[in-house]
């Protein structure tokens, strides 16, 4: 073979570079082609739900990634201002747990002077995660105290499915009927804690209120605005729905009337000191206080209401963003079922907005945090220190207008107290907003101190 007939080692390499890239752009366009039609793909139809489906393994079988995310709600970590420990118990026959959070009465014995003669001074756990909401509630030790109604199951358990079961397909009678029902009988209703059904139409997976308490809380607030017989289920957007479906549970509330019925305070707004004045406005009272006879109130977890006071609600950012970030699944765009402290996913959490490094993020909202937890310190001690003195004047067998106003007072202001102590944020889902609140707490304690005093003279 001469040189001429000779294939050049050059040409060889050409072609076959060729040939390599040529291979690399059909295996990418072919990628690319896979990853749309998994992406138009949401989820394979592998079990028919319905809108009795409870068990959430059921919806897992059609939505794998969700429900894998969904239980990690067990996991137990603690942020600088909260979160929670695993702390081991002996298993009692009364209470299996073996695992519980740590007691927040035990951290701050002030909280015990705070809700002397209520449960809640008896057995006061940080939170745990959503897969906990069901046994904590059952077995919290302040069942023992005073009995509670199944009122509390419909946001400790998935309990769409019970209500519409009790009212035969009609949720509000179902609705009145479970409040009305003892713990014991209710618990017996419901197999887990919230679910898929909770929040998700099954026939279209479309987000829904199903908590008749949130649905006539929000026709009040709006009544108030001039809309008439609001309906969240049809005029809400998605994006007030992301923050909506939270809201049905994470809120302050009450139980009205001797039927026990789940009612939200917000015929006069979201703000601490507007559901205080439908408070008085109603005299409603969860217990009197042991050691000063004041008709005292005990907030409840209001994260939805703090929220609405703050900048990411001004700016159209919704619970779901920061605590149910979207991530990457494949192709797929899905929200994270984990629901947990954005403090723990940084990254998804935080990072989509503000683009900064993730330890100065987090630097930022403990400095946030770190103020308002001081705040709330100086108003506890003021309010504990109210509380004495009433004490004090009590046990001297003092009696007249002037114990009377600084009851009230106490009232007030462990009421508005209670409201920055019981939201989960410590203050960041609206910190100026907490910061009025606390301030409030505190002048109103001080007031009721004055009130004693000015009683006794120079």
């Amino acid at each position: 073979m001469n040189k001429k007939d000779r294939i050049s080692p050059k040409l060889v390499l050409l072609v076959l570079a060729v040939a390599g890239v040529v291979f690399a752009m059909a295996a990418l366009l072919v990628n690319i082609f896979q990853r749309q039609q998994e992406a138009q793909k949401i989820f394979v139809r592998v079990v028919e739900l319905t809108d009795r489906t409870e068990d959430p393994g059921e919806w897992g079988k059609n939505f794998p990634f969700q429900f894998d995310a969904y239980r990690r709600t067990v996991d137990q970590v603690r942020t600088r201002f909260g979160g929670s420990e695993a702390v081991p118990r002996t298993p009692t026959e009364a209470d299996p747990r073996s695992v519980v959070a740590q007691s927040k009465i035990e951290e701050d014995p002030r909280l015990k002077t705070l809700w002397s003669g209520y449960a809640f001074a008896h057995d006061f756990r940080e939170e745990r995660g959503h897969a906990f909401m069901l046994e904590d509630q059952a077995y919290t030790g302040r069942q023992a105290i005073v009995p509670q109604p199944g009122t509390c199951l419909q946001c400790h358990a998935s309990a769409y499915a019970p209500m519409m079961a009790l009212g035969e397909g009609d949720l509000m009678k179902g609705f009145d009927k479970m409040n009305q029902m003892p713990y014991g009988e209710a618990r017996k209703l419901v197999a887990h804690p919230v679910t898929c059904l909770d929040c998700h139409a099954p026939d279209s997976m479309q987000l829904r209120i199903t908590r008749p308490a949130f649905i006539e809380g929000l026709r009040a607030l709006k009544a108030r605005d001039g809309i008439k017989n609001y309906d969240p289920n049809t005029m809400a957007t998605r994006q007030e729905m992301r923050a909506f479906v939270c809201g049905q549970c994470h809120v302050e509330y009450y139980f009205k009337g001797p039927e026990k019925r789940l009612t939200f305070p917000w015929a006069n707004g979201l703000r601490a000191d507007e559901m205080l004045k439908h408070y008085e406005e109603t005299q409603f009272k969860d217990w009197t206080h042991a050691d000063t006879g004041a008709p005292t109130l005990k907030a409840q977890h209001p994260e939805f209401e703090l929220w609405s006071q703050g900048i990411h609600a001004r700016s159209g950012v919704s619970c779901a963003d920061c605590h149910m970030p979207y991530k990457r699944e494949g192709a797929m765009k899905v929200s994270d079922h984990h629901v947990r402290s954005p403090l723990l996913n940084i990254n998804r959490a935080c990072q989509t907005c503000h683009k900064w490094p993730e330890a100065e993020l987090k630097t930022r909202v403990e400095t946030v945090q770190h103020r308002t937890f001081e705040l709330r310190n100086r108003a506890m001690d003021a309010v504990v220190a109210l509380i004495s003195d009433l004490k004090g004047a009590r046990q001297r067998g003092e009696t007249g207008a002037d114990v009377s106003a600084a009851q009230a007072f106490q009232r007030q202001a462990q009421f508005l107290l209670d409201f920055v102590e019981a939201e989960n944020s410590t203050g960041f889902h609206a910190p100026q907003e907490a910061a009025r609140v606390l301030g409030m707490s505190i002048d109103l304690a001080r007031q009721g101190q004055l009130a004693l005093r000015e009683r006794k003279g120079p």
